[in-house]
């Protein structure tokens, strides 16, 4: 997968799948990766400082300024439970969901992927149960599994 430059812009709509189909970006965190819906991503780019929000959800990294709006920063890496690396220079992922925008932290961004109805599969019962909350699908790709993020489930702080 190769990683995009910073503030790429979302495919065009000439890019959109047609019926049965959507797309999703490939996104990487801790080594693993996941389907990201290219419908709500709004930019790409890289984060070179973070304002700390205290007493906020561990998964918020803080607040990030882009393109001078403030959004919120969220860690891919500890929504899913995975170990967190330097957070310095990171690629983020702008996204605007329920009126709040939002800057979805990532390791890499990949290649994008028009995925089927059809490759979609029942997610299994041993799957993790944190990381299941925050899937709206698995698909298989080849002899692959990508695991498709659920844009409700990860800015839903609620519980």
């Amino acid at each position: 997968m190769s990683t995009m430059s910073a503030a790429a812009a979302v495919p065009s709509v000439s890019d959109v799948p047609t019926a049965g189909e959507e797309s999703y970006f490939t996104v990487v965190a801790g080594g693993e990766a996941f389907g990201l819906s290219v419908l709500h991503t709004q930019t790409i780019f890289r984060i070179s400082s973070v304002t700390p929000i205290p007493l906020g959800p561990a998964d918020i990294v803080g607040l990030v300024n882009l393109r001078g709006k403030i959004v919120t920063a969220v860690s891919l890496r500890r929504r899913l439970g995975i170990p967190v690396d330097e957070l310095h220079n990171s690629l983020a992922i702008g996204i605007e969901h329920k009126g709040e925008n939002f800057a979805l932290i990532v390791d890499e961004v990949g290649d994008v992927l028009t995925l089927d109805s059809s490759m979609k599969v029942p997610i299994p019962a041993h799957f993790d149960p944190v990381r299941s909350r925050f899937m709206a699908g698995l698909y298989k790709v080849g002899s692959l599994l990508v695991p498709a993020l659920s844009i409700e489930a990860l800015f839903d702080f609620s519980s």
